[in-house]
């Protein structure tokens, strides 16, 4: 008896790991799953593990609702521990679903533009429940990070000045700096894997940086590069990266590999236009309101249209679409400054949800600069640019996921980057390392001006918790929350010591 509980802990202190990884890096949480699986292989004395062979019940629409409300609430940890979470609990807790079909919906929603971990939950909603369950699957991802931004951007703008808030926030600042460049590490490494693609990411950043060229249309001439290149020198524009099948099992899923596509997911010309068509109308109906009601200059009328075009370019994930609305949210429109871009990044690193839902931020502060409402109605003005930011970013989301889904079931293939989103991804690395550059300056030099870029007081001591916060990311594998947490720590600490 000694001899199995000895080697049954290993494995429970596992299991404890992974249910609680959502702030562990992807990566580490496979090797935790790699971990477990060669643990639980391992025979005991009394008895050899056993796998589940009878699958599990039907799952209701309530029982559904009550998970993804939950995840909504606790999916910290950016894409990784989001995807991480729902491994754990969909494939091998609850097997809703199979380790093969969870891998091949990821494998589309990486291609797409949008949040991918948001787009997972809709399209493993939608196909366990139709279109009622994907729209509440990533309704409800989304919803309960919506209203968490909303209060603490209300609090930030009303107490942001305060000693404590504000220490805080010069400790968070570096931080996000720090993440941003570890992001474009990480996407450099998967992306960059010959002279031809560092060369695209190098000429991204100086087109943004030195050209001051819209993200969209180096969006485009990426994806044309791309198109072209694959057909003249395909072996530079070979598709790297994703997420491959696996032959792992854990037993016998709801919709297990060869669980047969229900109705709603099997492929139709006419569900295919139904869907578009709807998704065209909902979205006319809700920019032609905010047209009737505020005219096409409106600030909410904007905040529509130009979130929708937000949306359309978000490959790469929520860093590679913040130089975008940067510029367009500071430069363009002026509904905030650099600094709270920075402060709004720092919150949304911070809360549950997608970490594109610092949209929400820009709106929010957007609609209470413009007064919308009137000077007594700033909070109510600011919930309504942040809800109006928050539908029209990820109403496409929806569509793509309804609209491409079935053809997706209908292949059962792995979905692989093509040549022009190889181009994209590469564009990306680029203008994520521009928007570092921004940060980093906006930390480094508070009181910088764009005519003279490094006068007045260098924060060194931002640059050590820049530097500390990167290393705790990179060599040490420390997750964002614990890495802005602890930052923002320092950060009032010092405030307290020079003040």
């Amino acid at each position: 008896m000694k001899i199995d509980e000895s080697l049954a802990a290993p494995t429970g202190v596992l299991d404890t790991l992974l249910r609680h990884f959502s702030t562990i890096d992807l990566q580490w949480a496979g090797f935790l799953v790699l971990c477990k699986t060669e643990v639980c292989s391992m025979p005991t004395i009394s008895e050899a593990p056993t796998v589940e062979s009878v699958p599990p019940a039907p799952v209701s629409l309530r029982e559904a609702f009550l998970y993804w409300l939950k995840l909504g609430f606790i999916s910290f940890g950016g894409p990784a521990g989001q995807i991480s979470m729902m491994h754990t609990e969909l494939v091998e807790r609850r097997r809703w679903i199979s380790e093969h079909r969870f891998l091949h919906a990821l494998n589309y929603t990486m291609v797409l533009p949008g949040p991918e971990a948001q787009q997972l939950a809709t399209y493993i909603g939608w196909l366990m429940h139709g279109t009622l369950g994907g729209i509440m699957a990533g309704v409800l991802f989304v919803l309960p990070s919506l209203a968490i931004l909303i209060a603490l951007t209300w609090i930030y703008l009303v107490w942001g000045d305060l000693p404590v808030v504000a220490g805080v926030l010069y400790g968070i600042k570096p931080a996000v700096t720090a993440i941003v460049v570890f992001a474009a590490y990480r996407i450099g490494s998967r992306a960059l894997r010959n002279g031809v693609l560092w060369a695209m990411a190098a000429a991204a950043f100086v087109a943004i940086f030195a050209l001051h060229i819209p993200f969209p249309y180096i969006v485009l001439a990426a994806g044309v590069i791309g198109l072209v290149g694959g057909r003249i020198a395909p072996a530079s524009f070979r598709a790297g990266g994703g997420h491959g099948a696996s032959d792992k099992s854990f037993g016998p899923a709801l919709i297990d590999d060869h669980t047969p596509a229900p109705g709603w997911a099997r492929f139709s010309w006419r569900s295919t236009v139904i869907h578009v068509l709807a998704g065209l109308v909902i979205w006319i109906l809700l920019e032609g309101m905010l047209y009737l009601t505020w005219g096409w200059q409106g600030p909410l009328t904007q905040m529509g249209w130009f979130f929708t075009k937000a949306a359309l370019v978000t490959f790469g994930g929520a860093y590679a679409v913040l130089p975008y609305v940067y510029q367009g949210g500071v430069e363009h429109y002026g509904w905030l400054t650099g600094t709270q871009m920075i402060d709004g990044l720092a919150l949304g690193e911070t809360t549950p949800g997608p970490l594109i839902m610092i949209v929400a931020f820009v709106g929010f502060v957007g609609g209470w600069v413009k007064e919308i409402f009137g000077a007594d109605s700033l909070a109510l003005a600011g919930i309504a640019g942040a809800t109006v930011a928050t539908v029209f970013t990820f109403l496409p989301s929806f569509i793509f996921i309804l609209v491409g889904g079935p053809a997706v079931e209908a292949t059962r293939h792995d979905v692989k980057f093509t040549a022009p989103l190889t181009g994209i991804t590469a564009a990306v690395v680029g203008v994520v390392i521009n928007l570092a550059v921004f940060f980093a300056w906006h930390v480094l030099w508070p009181d910088a001006t764009d005519s003279d870029p490094f006068s007045g007081r260098f924060e060194w001591f931002s640059l050590l918790i820049t530097v500390a916060a990167f290393l705790s990311l990179w060599r040490f594998k420390v997750g964002i929350s614990a890495v802005i947490g602890a930052c923002a720590v320092a950060g009032l600490g010092w405030s307290v010591l020079v003040h």
